[in-house]
């Protein structure tokens, strides 16, 4: 039977997707106000969790699940080009699964059942007969989740071993919330394969301009909640903060609405970097809170 090469399997795996849970993950950390020390053999296990293993897991499923899709929008990626011969993607995909599934055991109860949780929305996410990502609604808001505030939470309960504080839970579901817009943007790309195969993405059902439109409130509105939060606090320097690097990300969506398709992967390059640099200007803030009454 023929295998794939080396090279396939990590294009398959996209690495590049990584860094948004590893992010969180490490900004679960920050905001658990607790202390590193003798802590990172666990941290960096944490790191491989959320990014090498269960995105990775995701974006393995979504693959095969999407092979016809991606023969329309993206034919060179490694299952429609053969490069990932046979059944070959689903084994992956299982074995991922069941990969993470022990690393997570191995961290505690409450990293599996944050694993658990989050496998079983990357199943769902793309496998038949749920297929959430058929609806951009129900699709982007699983991916949101899964991508900021499940890591989020995995890395501030992996240092603080119980449930992290309610500020750390608000503001990490702030950030799941306006990562849906950042989802909505990623649809951009496989407009005319959506269409073709029967997938409801925002662009789709809204189209260009109204999900670009989406995509940018949606965005900035949790944005001013955290905000808002972070000054009820009495963090006013880190709320400034966060309110600047919003402003930054609201003059480059002047530019995004001007050309939505084109600007997309642009826009993701430089104001979802301001975005995620908020999350940790939060994280940070969080620190002296957590375990205040």
């Amino acid at each position: 039977m023929a295998t794939p090469a080396p090279s396939a399997l990590v294009e398959l795996l996209k690495p590049i997707t990584w860094f948004a849970p590893m992010w969180a993950f490490a900004c679960g950390v920050v905001s658990s106000g607790q202390s590193t020390n003798g802590q990172w053999p666990v941290i960096m296990a944490g790191v491989v969790l959320a990014g090498p293993l269960v995105c990775a897991t995701s974006q393995a499923v979504n693959d095969w699940y999407d092979r016809h899709v991606d023969a329309i929008n993206e034919p060179n990626r490694p299952i429609p080009s053969g490069r990932m011969p046979g059944r070959w993607g689903l084994y992956v995909a299982g074995a991922w699964t069941g990969l993470s599934l022990l690393v997570a055991a191995a961290l505690g109860p409450w990293i599996l059942g944050a694993a658990i949780f989050g496998l079983v929305l990357a199943w769902l996410y793309s496998a038949p007969p749920m297929r959430l990502k058929s609806n951009g609604w129900w699709g982007n808001s699983a991916v949101a989740i899964c991508y900021e505030g499940l890591p989020w939470f995995t890395g501030a309960a992996v240092m603080a071993a119980t449930v992290p504080d309610r500020r750390v839970l608000i503001v990490a579901a702030l950030y799941s919330i306006g990562a849906h817009g950042i989802m909505t943007l990623n649809d951009f790309k496989s407009v005319e394969g959506d269409t073709l195969t029967g997938i409801r993405s925002l662009p789709v059902q809204l189209g260009i301009a109204g999900a670009a439109r989406f995509a940018c409130l949606v965005m900035t509105v949790p944005q001013v909640a955290v905000i808002a939060f972070l000054y009820g606090w009495s963090r006013g320097w880190h709320a400034a903060i966060v309110g600047l690097l919003l402003v930054g990300q609201i003059a480059l969506m002047r530019r995004l609405l001007a050309a939505p398709r084109a600007k997309a992967a642009w826009y993701n390059g430089t104001g979802t970097t301001l975005y995620v640099l908020g999350m940790l200007v939060s994280a940070f803030a969080l620190r002296p809170l957590v375990g205040a009454p």
